[in-house]
């Protein structure tokens, strides 16, 4: 990939809006994150609903999770009929709906079974799959970079590595040695994500580590500048400035449009809560217009109150619709 940075799959967050924002940005590529691959083969709408795309986005990736072989083998074979480049099995989520159910991080745990269902999952398919991984299970255990070579071996394309260990959660600091070893430990390419925070880090990330993408998650919330900017200071070695407020809302307006056009107004409305209320962090009276924006309860409410913190739009932009006329989609 010519740019190397990647955003990086996070439920319920990164939706179709969210990656072909980052895709208009500079994002290498983008992830549908965490689908439950037991649910692709018991046929549930509200997970194949989770599929839906754009080949504005392409190329993207699916990311799933399940602690069967057979399973994920059915789910990749369902998956090879969709406009997907490749396939991401994820072993590094600690949450317990997917931990607690021998998927995510608890295959850190079962080497053996992880690589039975890189396997399982390769044998089934003709696009690459890859994995994402987190340092090990807690400090006692970590094992990424050995685990990393034995995935390797069962046909995995690639790595990705967040180097914090699944009873850290998010906390603490990642450990980007890790990432080094496996970059060391396998002949694939391997993605580094933990504590990516400013164009910096990426560049800092890269050249410590040698992997040969950043991945960035929660820089990129409400910051897709965050992909601009550090593609900026790779090619120019420039550091761009930060989006100016205006720049910010006609984003957000975007990302509101965006997400009106593929899950409709009502979706749109609760999803843009969050996102509205990343668009504007720092700005001044940031914290007044977030409460105001989680009692909005349509898109042209959110609008309004953010509109109203920059103060230069036209007034026909408004909760009556008006907003949509100055609102671009890709």
């Amino acid at each position: 990939m010519d740019a190397p940075v990647v955003l990086a799959p996070m439920s319920g967050i990164t939706d179709i809006a969210s990656r072909l924002i980052a895709k208009s940005f500079g994002a290498a590529l983008v992830y549908i994150p965490l689908i439950s691959a037991k649910a692709l083969c018991l046929g549930s709408r509200k997970t194949f609903d989770l599929l839906i795309s754009d080949a504005a986005e392409r190329p993207v990736g699916v990311q799933i999770f399940g602690g069967e072989p057979d399973i994920i083998a059915r789910a990749v074979e369902i998956l090879n009929s969709h406009p997907i480049d490749l396939i991401d099995i994820n072993m590094g989520c600690p949450v317990p709906k997917v931990a607690g159910h021998a998927g995510g991080a608890s295959l850190l745990r079962t080497p053996k079974l992880a690589c039975e269902i890189v396997a399982a999952a390769v044998g089934s398919t003709n696009k690459p799959v890859t994995v994402k991984l987190r340092a090990g299970w807690d400090e006692s255990t970590i094992n990424a970079p050995e685990l990393a070579q034995m995935l390797e071996k069962a046909g995995a394309s690639a790595i990705a590595l967040h180097p914090r260990t699944k009873a850290q959660g998010f906390a603490g600091k990642a450990d980007w040695s890790l990432i080094t070893l496996t970059k060391k430990n396998v002949n694939i390419p391997v993605i580094g994500s933990g504590d990516v925070h400013s164009p910096n880090d990426a560049r800092q990330m890269l050249e410590e580590t040698g992997c040969d993408l950043v991945m960035i998650a929660r820089a990129a919330q409400g910051n897709p500048w965050a992909f601009s900017r550090t593609l900026t200071l790779l090619e120019r070695n420039e550091l761009a400035p930060e989006p100016s407020q205006s720049e910010r809302l006609h984003t957000m307006v975007r990302h509101c449009t965006l997400l009106v056009k593929y899950e409709g107004e009502r979706t749109a409305a609760l999803k843009m809560r969050k996102h509205a209320a990343w668009y504007v962090k720092g700005m001044k009276n940031a914290a007044k217009a977030r409460e105001k924006i989680n009692r909005s309860k349509t898109v042209g409410e959110i609008i309004d109150v953010c509109q109203a913190m920059v103060g230069e739009w036209h007034e026909s932009c408004s909760s009556d619709g008006g907003w949509k006329c100055f609102a671009t989609t890709d």
